[in-house]
């Protein structure tokens, strides 16, 4: 059983940079498309940012050109790089690898000033 495990939330200040972690278990996985969802208090879950087995990548318009999925396969590793973070981007995150029906715990990303 494949088990995702998150890194990288934390407090930041608006206009800062976080990269959030998703380490998958186990020496035979492989990363094939992956995602970035998040969920804020009282509100739906949401995509925020996916990658394609083949490396294509999309984003949900209102974090298109601050945030950057990204994948090391060989160190069996998702990453979401957050740029010019808002107050409105504060969430629990979660990384999602469809293949395994796998999600990470959650981090949390909190912006404020």
């Amino acid at each position: 059983q494949v088990q995702l495990v998150e890194s990288g939330g934390g407090l930041v200040q608006p206009g800062g940079s976080l990269r959030l972690s998703c380490a998958a278990s186990g020496s035979g996985f492989r990363f094939t498309a992956g995602a970035w969802y998040r969920q804020a208090p009282g509100k739906e879950r949401e995509l925020v940012a996916s990658i394609a087995t083949f490396g294509s990548t999309n984003y949900v318009d209102s974090v298109k050109g601050r945030f950057t999925i990204s994948r090391d396969n060989a160190r069996n590793t998702l990453y979401l790089q957050m740029n010019s973070l808002k107050p409105e981007d504060t969430a629990v995150y979660y990384c999602h690898v469809p293949r395994y029906d796998a999600w990470g715990q959650g981090t949390q990303v909190t912006v404020s000033a």
